[in-house]
Order: C-alpha cells, then structure tokens, then sequence
C-alpha cells in the first residue's frame, strides 16, 4: 500500500474516531462506517438509510480479535468455528451470539451480532487504521439498489457524509452471505 493510500485511510479514520461516518468500498458494494461505540453515529446511518433500529447493524474487521469486544465465540461449538474461520476474510456474514455489554444500537432486536471479516483491502485497511471493527451496512436508503461508486454515494446521500473513500467494488460479486451460526440456517443467500 502507497503513503498516499495510507494517508487516505488514515484521514478517513480520524473522521471515524471524530464521530462521523464514512463511506468505502466493500467486496460487492459501498458501504456506510462508524465506530460501532458511538451510538449518535450509527443512528445517524440509520436515519440516512430510513432504516429501523430494530434490524441490526453488521461490524466487519480485518481480524478475528477485531470482533472480540462484541460477540461470544466461545458460545459455539469447535466445529462451528472452524467453519467460520475457515469462510474468512471474505464476502461471509456471521450472526454470532453478542456479549452482553455488546450495544442494541448495534444487535438492535437481536440476541446475535452479525460480524464478518472483510477481504477487501480498502475495507480492510481502514478497519486497520481505526484499530478495530466499524460498522458496515450497504450504502443505500432501505429497499433501494446500494451505491457502488463513490460518485452514487455522493448522489444518494448530498451532505450527509462526513467523508467518503474512493475504490472498487467488484461488479460480478453479491452482497455478503449471511448465516446464522447457532442454528446453521442462510439468512440471506
């Protein structure tokens, strides 16, 4: 990775830490970021998308011990979690149960946190350069096509970004899988 694209990342995780949310590319879409702590911000993507509460938010990483803070692996079984592990990094969603201190913002009406390790390297280098995991939900007001380009992001969203990190998304790949992994049932194909 080049000082610049470094710098970019960089810049973009100070407006992370600083409470605002960032828009970036993801494995299949642009996504939507915040630090999963602030609420304000997450509720802030949730009323620039129209969406319920209630739904949840995704978290992605770059690392396993990125999640940590937030869900129980140890409430699955070594199978399980093998399983899991060996669907990382890439476009694998995961509902894992959430710690108990884990935000509602985050689960909304959910006992599980859905969670993922991101193979993207723009999406994964700014989960390294914020130092943990961020919210990532799909860049896009609800029920309508996600953004892919930073020019849509723009377009959908005016002002309301606080800051937005070019790149490209791949056009033939799907939004994430999602499994729930106490029961094993896709959630989403």
């Amino acid at each position: 990775m080049s000082y610049l694209e470094r710098e970019r990342l960089q810049q973009a995780a100070r407006v992370i830490h600083q409470g605002g949310v960032v828009a970036y590319p993801t494995e299949a879409v642009y996504g939507l970021g915040c630090d999963p702590a602030n609420r304000d911000a997450v509720a802030k993507i949730l009323r620039m998308k129209r969406r319920t509460a209630a739904k949840g938010v995704i978290l992605i990483a770059s690392t396993i011990e990125q999640l940590t803070p937030y869900v129980v692996f140890s409430r699955l079984d070594e199978e399980t979690f093998q399983q899991i592990k060996a669907s990382w990094p890439g476009p694998n969603t995961w509902l894992i149960p959430a710690k108990p201190q884990s935000p509602v913002w985050l689960r909304g009406q959910h006992q599980t946190l859905a969670v993922r390790i991101t193979d993207h390297p723009v999406a994964k280098g700014l989960c390294n350069a914020v130092g943990g995991a961020i919210v990532s939900t799909s860049a896009n007001i609800s029920n309508h096509p996600p953004a892919t380009s930073a020019r849509e992001c723009r377009f959908i969203f005016r002002q309301q970004l606080d800051h937005i990190v070019s790149g490209t998304v791949d056009p033939d790949a799907k939004p994430s899988t999602i499994r729930d992994a106490l029961s094993g049932q896709t959630i989403r194909a």
